[in-house]
């Protein structure tokens, strides 16, 4: 099938959801990257998909190389200037709004999530190195990080030390001269070495010489693959992982050290690792959450296309016994309409979100505290949302479905990762109970409740409006554990909540006769009738308290 940006629902999610026009007086421009990144997309990277996935990422002790087709379309997109777009002007960005290049990274997320993963990570870094960087550190390499020539990678996992990022025994020691040897290992680096670019800038996370224990003794360092010196530096790719999706990002196990020492830079002020850290980690979780969104919208343009074609069987009680295409079956139409209204819910809640980032960076705290709030919902729900409509894609499918031959398959193993990585779902839940309900005494997250009742019509939104409010009271109340054992479906109540409003105004402005305009109310329909009531059914979870969780020894449920 032939894959297509939702150019004009992305357009329309800008204006309506975002108030793009707000954030950016050329419109002009918003069209033409629109339009021009959904070329790209269309015609570069996504016939990439399917050799990516069946041939890979192959490592060597000469390094990782990526398959064919995929330097040029790297080149491509450095060329193009899609990693500028919304990276700071004195950097060599285009200095256009984060939201617009979410757009751009949604396409590529579509289009092949193993590709996008590598602009995805500089993205996150070039925002720690703007607010973390020193003059220099930013003259000689931020610029060429914005560019795409340098991409750059996340250096957080340990062997021991996975959500713990506390545990992590990496060593940086001062050199004496400003820079620092770094020693140790990381796992699970995505894009830690690769033939794309000649070089690679690391962020790591190390402890320095008697630092506190925990957290607290954590420091981010630059270290990059080659030194500006023009020497290779004391790092290498030790292997990659064999993995069930994504397979041509290479997920690799990093080795500093093994000559004495890998050379880096502080970022920042030592023991100030996590601060730093969690700049680019925040920016990563919300693109994530878009990886979601990218997943699903591919996975339902291929279950509609397929539903289109494959004919089997007569509409049960229908006038006639001749057989039909499958999208005229109940079932078949309930997941395809299941699908688009959960892309359209998670898109909308992304964008929505990534509008609130630039206002608060454009100096709205009000803002900038609302995206803290969504962050956890974005990324959570989003990647929820990738996996099931991915899954509903084979289910429409069937037994086809289950082959590899119709590419269905490819988007459910992909999407898996994303509740996994960047901090797993359960931990976006316990962010969320723990610091976001907490935010601003309670107002950061109340002022969501209170402007979506402010401005929703819907019965059933105000009934889970309701809901969410008596949860939070219930668990700022709760005991830790208990809290936390409510905060999943929480979470879940208050992601759709949030998503639906944004579905509803976007109703309200569809009024035309088009087809794109009666599949928004549609959609929107059917997340009133069917998800939102769902989502109130999770209310019982999220106020059940954890005592019947430890009612018995983990041991006994194996």
């Amino acid at each position: 099938m032939t894959f297509r940006v939702p150019v004009q629902e992305q357009r329309f999610v800008l204006d309506q959801v975002v108030g793009i026009a707000e954030l950016t007086n050329d419109l002009d421009i918003v069209d033409a990257v629109l339009e021009g990144a959904a070329q790209y997309a269309e015609g570069e990277v996504e016939p990439l998909n399917r050799v990516g996935d069946e041939v890979g990422a192959k490592w060597s002790p000469d390094g990782v190389t990526l398959p064919q087709g995929f330097h040029e379309a790297y080149r491509h997109f450095v060329e193009g200037g899609w990693m500028t777009i919304s990276a700071p002007a004195d950097a060599g960005g285009q200095g256009l709004p984060g939201v617009l290049g979410a757009a751009v990274m949604e396409d590529l997320n579509a289009a092949n999530l193993a590709f996008a993963l590598c602009p995805m990570l500089s993205m996150g870094a070039i925002e720690a190195l703007e607010a973390h960087g020193s003059p220099e550190q930013k003259r000689d390499y931020l610029a060429r990080i914005v560019s795409g020539e340098w991409p750059a990678t996340m250096n957080l996992t340990e062997p021991q030390a996975g959500s713990d990022v506390g545990a992590l025994k990496t060593r940086a020691e001062p050199n004496g001269d400003g820079s620092w040897r770094i020693t140790g290992s990381k796992i699970y680096i995505t894009y830690g070495e690769h033939d794309l670019a000649d070089n690679i800038i690391h962020l790591v996370l190390a402890r320095t010489p008697d630092a506190p224990v925990g957290t607290r003794g954590i420091s981010l360092f630059l270290v990059p693959k080659v030194l500006p010196d023009g020497s290779r530096n004391d790092v290498r790719c030790a292997s990659i992982e064999h993995k069930l999706g994504i397979h041509a990002s290479p997920t690799c196990v990093m080795a500093y050290g093994d000559n004495g020492g890998a050379t880096g830079w502080l970022i920042g002020p030592e023991h100030g690792g996590m601060r730093a850290m969690f700049t680019m980690m925040n920016n990563a979780r919300l693109n994530v959450g878009l990886q979601g969104v990218g997943i699903a919208e591919r996975a339902t343009q291929r279950a509609v296309d397929y539903a289109l074609g494959r004919v089997q069987s007569a509409r049960a009680g229908g006038p006639s016994k001749d057989a039909v295409a499958i999208h005229e079956h109940p079932d078949v139409r309930r997941m395809l309409l299941r699908m688009r209204a959960l892309t359209m819910g998670a898109r909308a809640l992304t964008y929505y979100a990534f509008g609130q980032v630039d206002r608060g960076q454009g100096g709205d705290a009000q803002a900038s505290m609302r995206a803290d709030v969504l962050t956890p919902l974005v990324k959570a729900w989003g990647t929820d949302v990738g996996c099931e409509v991915a899954s509903l894609g084979i289910q429409v499918h069937g037994g086809m479905g289950y082959v590899e031959e119709t590419g269905a398959a490819q988007y459910l193993r992909d999407a898996r990762i994303a509740p996994i990585y960047e901090g797993t779902n359960g931990i976006q839940a316990a962010d969320l109970v723990n610091r976001k309900l907490g935010l601003d005494g309670g107002l950061a997250f109340d002022g969501l409740i209170a402007d979506i009742r402010a401005e929703t019509d819907s019965p059933s939104l105000q009934a889970l409006a309701d809901a969410v409010e008596i949860a939070a009271a219930t668990l700022r109340g709760a005991g830790h554990d208990d809290r936390l054992a409510g905060s999943y479906p929480f979470l879940t109540m208050t992601a759709v909540l949030s998503a639906g409003w944004l579905l509803e105004r976007q109703s309200k402005a569809a009024r035309g006769g088009t087809p794109f305009d009666q599949v928004k109310r549609a959609a929107a329909g059917y997340f009133m009738s069917v998800v939102v009531p769902e989502a109130l059914g999770l209310a019982a979870g999220a106020e059940a308290g954890a005592e019947l969780l430890y009612s018995v020894p983990a041991e006994a449920l194996a």
